[in-house]
């Protein structure tokens, strides 16, 4: 599929967008674990979230669909049944290593397989943390790689200090120590999303917090709940930087999640000198969810490095095509993890945004990016990454001519909406939200 993409006229409109994709994976995950019946509501029904649930069921566990974004989850009180033949995560990588970390407390084998891409991907870094409880895990690929060989077993809690900022690490082991005897303690290096202890606490799973680690008690059985996933910040992203690189352009989302793991994207973008608001409105499932209103500004370059970039991972791309918006320099520095996503989208974003005419200069772990760069439309590759096609849709949005973004099809892996939502934005209604917003965010330089 190409997308075809032209210069929008003033953005003026109010949207919502479809459930977090991570929340998603986590709470069907949790809900499979639990002693009954678990309506999901606002479930996110993309390829990558569909992987889950259909692993899942490979698994033993029933789950109805009444709506696309409805699931009815059979809780099995922590039983999985043995899959009859290898279950194939697509290019999901947050189905792999969350798996893999459930998986590793069962008692029989399992293969984990995956498309071309998610088989370049590497799974060391969960690997090396389940052998230590215990599992045995092996990589099947070159410099462990892709298929996993998962045969689980009696595993141990352990202490583990994590030499990365991953909340799909973290994720995997916790999985892990819900099956392990005693406490399992994650430290991170830097704080990362915390939807898994979140969603832990939601179907009352006891864990313990502290500034940076997590810890689990083995052997608990999450208490069967119904619950409300909340929209996707990190889709809202690419509007939200599309309406606040327009001077004068206004979008307001409704029923956001405003969890504060995932709201970095909103201090970069008063940073760079948009007018940000967000009121959290519900907070009775443990996940925050509000509004967001961004009024668009002429924008100034910025840094984003250390902390932040953990909290920033999804958003990095559409940022990046802030940044060649932006007046003056852009630097993103300690991203190398980009480099190992669906593609390397560092030298994706360098190599699309060139084609459009922006100066960039790619580093090992980051780009410099000069602005304002007058954009011009171009044929560009999505690099089978659905980020990368999304950011450049939204780059599309300040270009001279047509943009076409080729094998846009891995948009779906997060947001099916996004074309409906893309046609909204390009042929406004004009639509005004009339609801007041409370709360604002103030400028905040990055952490380092």
């Amino acid at each position: 599929m190409e997308l075809r993409v032209k210069r929008a006229p003033r953005i003026d409109t109010e949207i919502t967008v479809p459930g977090d994709k991570s929340i998603s994976h986590r709470a069907v995950i949790i809900a499979a674990l639990s002693n009954g019946v678990c309506k999901l509501e606002g479930f996110l029904p993309s390829e990558d979230c569909m992987r889950t649930v259909n692993a899942l069921r490979a698994l033993g566990i029933r789950i109805e669909q009444p709506e696309p974004d409805t699931l009815i989850v059979h809780g099995k009180r922590r039983v999985l049944t043995p899959p009859k033949e290898e279950i194939d995560c697509g290019n999901s990588a947050t189905t792999m290593r969350l798996l893999a970390g459930l998986l590793a407390g069962q008692t029989f084998e399992s293969r984990l397989v995956g498309d071309a891409s998610l088989s370049r991907r590497p799974m060391g870094r969960v690997i090396e943390p389940l052998r230590k409880m215990g599992a045995n895990i092996a990589a099947e690929g070159p410099e462990q790689t892709p298929p996993l060989r998962i045969h689980g077993g009696s595993l141990r809690g352990i202490q583990y200090k994590s030499p990365v900022a991953s909340a799909q690490v973290k994720s995997a082991i916790l999985l892990a120590g819900f099956f392990a005897k005693g406490k399992t303690t994650v430290d991170e290096p830097a704080h990362t999303r915390n939807h898994t202890e979140l969603m832990f606490n939601y179907f009352l799973v006891r864990t313990a917090t502290n500034e940076h680690s997590v810890s689990v008690f083995g052997d608990q059985m999450p208490e069967s709940r119904d619950f409300t996933i909340p929209g996707d910040i990190s889709s809202a992203a690419f509007w939200l930087v599309a309406a606040a690189a327009q001077p004068s352009g206004h979008l307001l989302v409704r029923h956001i999640g405003l969890n504060d793991t995932r709201t970095a994207l909103l201090g970069v973008l008063v940073r760079m000198g948009a007018q940000v608001r967000e009121a959290v409105e519900e907070v009775d499932q443990l996940e925050p969810r509000g509004i967001v209103e961004v009024t668009g500004a002429p924008l100034k370059g910025t840094v984003i490095q250390g902390k932040e970039v953990p909290q920033l991972i999804d958003e990095l791309p559409v940022l990046a095509v802030a940044g060649a918006l932006a007046t003056g320099t852009t630097i993103i520095r300690q991203a190398q993890v980009l480099r190992v996503k669906e593609t390397d989208r560092l030298a994706a974003i360098a190599h699309n945004l060139r084609a459009m005419g922006a100066q960039v200069i790619e580093m090992s772990d980051g780009l410099e990016i000069h602005g304002p760069a007058p954009l011009r439309g171009a044929r560009l590759a999505s690099f089978g990454d659905h980020r990368i096609a999304m950011a450049f849709a939204v780059a599309g949005l300040f270009a001279d001519g047509e943009t076409i973004i080729q094998d846009a099809d891995c948009i779906r892996e997060s947001y099916p909406g996004f074309q409906g939502t893309l046609e909204i934005i390009t042929n406004p209604k004009r639509t005004h939200a009339s609801t007041p917003v409370i709360g604002s965010l103030s400028p905040a330089r990055p952490e380092e």
